[in-house]
């Protein structure tokens, strides 16, 4: 049997008390103690007089025998803490491998698409490359406009250059993310609010939309102009399982000052009950600021 990461936290609890103190009773009730009474007499520790009919009392000899038997054993040692490791750091504390407390490998990895590179030999030549990276590995300070692409089909087709975007010579567009690529860009994101540069969010222009674009600190959006806007949204487009997320956007277009450009925005998406996927979208773009504005 090996010790369940319950048990490596009481011995580290335990190893932490004894540098101060000769010994620690710990009371014999319990799952966690009785599994670390068994895996000692596994391996013929004995504990002797140690044990008393309601506690087990740990001194330091009685741990330096475990931790050298985990040790001899391919097993992580007791202040071997596997929690938040990648699988390759879990591996190098010994052959145990704790999948529900490692780091997940995607916990990092965002999916960037730039310009395209060098063309390489079988492959197919692209506007744009897409690429899985780690985002601490991204040099921030290298690009002007974090660009957050909504859909993931959208963003597989972005065209290799967008006129809307010219006014920045550097910009880093990424998937806004899923289950297996939201805690990556949540991360960036995060990282990218303490430069102060601008924030495009590009999506689907609905409920859920424009409150994701608010929610994750976006300063502009990326949309169609107004009046094309007007002419082609559709009420088939506003899913009926975003009408949750109206009472707050009311409350932010009665907020807006005179003339602020997403208050015609709000006008057809709230008051006319229109909407538009981002798939839908085609020919120009605009950049429409946000300001200062923010969801709840």
């Amino acid at each position: 049997m090996n010790l369940s990461p319950g048990a490596y936290r009481l011995l580290r609890e335990v190893r932490k008390k004894l540098l101060h103190e000769p010994g620690v009773a710990k009371s014999r009730s319990g799952k966690v103690m009785a599994e670390i009474e068994a895996w000692c007499h596994e391996h013929d520790m004995v504990l002797g007089m140690r044990c008393s009919t309601r506690t087990l009392r740990f001194d330091r000899e009685l741990l330096a025998q475990i931790d050298a038997t985990l040790v001899a054993s391919g097993l992580p040692s007791i202040d071997a803490n596997l929690s938040g490791l990648t699988t390759a750091e879990q591996a190098r504390h010994g052959s145990r491998e704790e999948k529900g407390v490692r780091e997940n490998p995607r916990d990092h990895r965002v999916l960037a698409s730039l310009p395209a590179g060098a063309v390489r030999p079988g492959i197919a030549a692209t506007p744009r490359d897409v690429h899985d990276l780690d985002w601490r590995q991204i040099q921030l300070s290298a690009f002007d406009v974090l660009v957050q692409v909504e859909n993931l089909d959208s963003f597989y087709g972005l065209a290799s250059h967008l006129p809307a975007l010219a006014s920045w010579s550097c910009p880093l567009l990424l998937y806004r993310g899923d289950s297996q690529y939201g805690g990556g860009f949540g991360r960036l994101s995060d990282a990218w609010a303490s430069t102060s540069r601008p924030h495009v969010y590009f999506g689907d222009f609905d409920a859920a939309g424009i409150r994701n674009a608010l929610s994750s600190g976006a300063t502009d959006l990326l949309l169609p102009p107004i009046a094309w806007l007007g002419e082609r949204a559709t009420s088939e487009h506003l899913p009926e399982g975003q009408y949750q997320y109206q009472a707050a956007l009311h409350d932010i277009e009665a907020g807006l000052p005179a003339g602020h450009p997403l208050g015609d925005y709000l006008a057809i998406l709230l008051g006319q009950q229109r909407g538009l996927r981002q798939q839908w979208f085609s020919g120009q773009l605009v950049v429409v600021p946000l300001g200062a504005i923010r969801s709840g």
